[in-house]
């Protein structure tokens, strides 16, 4: 195991002055030369003329004659930035530009940051159909429960790709992981009893991608801060109420410890140290546990295994494993532009987590998961993504029983 040295004062400050020093992160450069009269006259005016001629006579040439077709508009109000909660827009900014780099070094993808000024769902998602025309794609990035889920479903008749990460994009490579695990175990996904800490965006999410592809629903158990969330409970938001239904008809309750006895997957999302060792002891042979709380997860690695898990991720890069949502929504937009879908389908999720999986050759306890830092897997799973909306976009097999 390679391990990354602590992060000290000093790192934090070399942090700040490479985004001072170069006034942020990303540019806008021109993809062509303007050195002479002629070339001004081919991009600007009078050339410039005739294009939008074109475009104004049929809109998809849009896709043609500009950036549209590979461009994505990285759309925060800044309500849930990494694990540091609601500082506001301009300090999810330079996490949006990070986010811009990651979609181009690794899908290909041009993206610009887009941080709004509002907390109102209806405004944000008013915003994000005012901007349709300009953008191919749109990427919801850090904002809070259960207002990420409002905006999804309103923009689902955009026509262009909408993809809430911190749903969708977790959701994804977890099931990716947990496909490799389920190789290296011989366990079937639909024996499985999953518990997942954290009813939040990521937490649902994984609860309807599991849902949707075999895992009994009375098996996954969701858990909020007071426990199984269970129908009924006058604490639930409109989504979590929805999704308690599905899962937990008999209207169970209890704690985490409860949950997870007999269970064989644990997924957190949640807060550090909230799983004991003795919790993983009573779970079923050979736990699967994803603990992926930041930077501490809910039960270390070295504790988890002591205690028998044999699969253990977490969103750390000091450890095996590391869950994170970088090989995914590159080549998940990748897929997307190229394929020119109109939305990004529950099929095309569940191809971009199978796409993660067979990336990984020759899985191991160690290794379920393509590095973070593949310069391969951004192709592979756009690939993946694209046949997906080719094969099934007008078919059920697209929409399966989520709702977006």
């Amino acid at each position: 195991m390679s391990k990354q040295k602590k992060w000290t004062e000093s790192d934090y400050k070399a942090a700040v002055k490479v985004h001072k020093d170069n006034k942020g992160k990303v540019a806008i450069l021109s993809k062509t030369p303007m050195r002479t009269r002629r070339d001004l006259s081919l991009l600007y005016t009078p050339g410039v003329a005739r294009v939008s001629e074109l475009i104004g006579k049929n809109v998809e040439d849009a896709y043609k004659y500009t950036f549209k077709g590979n461009m994505v508009a990285i759309v925060s109000d800044g309500t849930a930035i990494l694990g540091l909660g609601d500082l506001g827009p301009e300090a999810a900014l330079p996490v949006m530009e990070g986010k811009a780099i990651l979609f181009k070094k690794f899908g290909g993808v041009d993206a610009f940051p887009l941080c709004v000024g509002t907390k109102d769902p209806d405004e944000i998602a008013t915003f994000c159909r005012q901007i349709a025309p300009t953008f191919g794609g749109i990427n919801l990035e850090d904002i809070s429960a259960p207002r990420c889920f409002e905006i999804m479903e309103k923009t689902a008749d955009l026509g262009i790709p909408v993809f809430h990460d911190d749903q969708s994009g977790t959701a994804v490579v977890v099931c990716g992981a947990l496909i490799n695990a389920l190789r290296c175990s011989g366990k079937k996904m639909d024996e499985l009893t999953v518990v997942i800490n954290g009813a939040g965006a990521a937490g649902i999410a994984i609860g309807r991608m599991l849902r949707n592809q075999k895992v009994t629903p009375k098996r996954i158990h969701l858990l909020d801060s007071k426990g199984i969330v269970y129908p009924g409970n006058r604490r639930n938001n409109a989504i979590k109420e929805e999704f308690a239904a599905q899962v937990n008809p008999d209207k169970i309750k209890g704690d985490l410890a409860k949950a997870l006895k007999g269970a064989d997957v644990f997924i957190g999302v949640s807060q550090p140290g909230l799983v004991s060792k003795d919790m993983v002891r009573s779970m079923n042979d050979d736990p699967i546990i994803f603990a992926m709380a930041n930077p501490v997860p809910e039960i270390m690695p070295e504790d988890a295994r002591e205690a028998g898990a044999r699969f253990i991720g977490t969103g750390r890069s000091d450890y095996p494993n590391q869950i994170n949502n970088a090989v995914g929504f590159p080549g998940i937009f990748r897929g997307a532009f190229d394929a020119r879908a109109t939305k990004i389908t529950p099929a095309m999720r569940w191809a971009a987590a199978h796409a993660l999986a067979d990336f990984v050759k020759k899985p191991t306890c160690t290794r379920l998961l393509p590095p973070v830092l593949s310069m391969e897997v951004g192709d592979a799973v756009g690939k993946a993504v694209a046949a997906a909306w080719k094969k099934y976009k007008d078919g059920p097999e697209a929409l399966g029983n989520e709702k977006y």
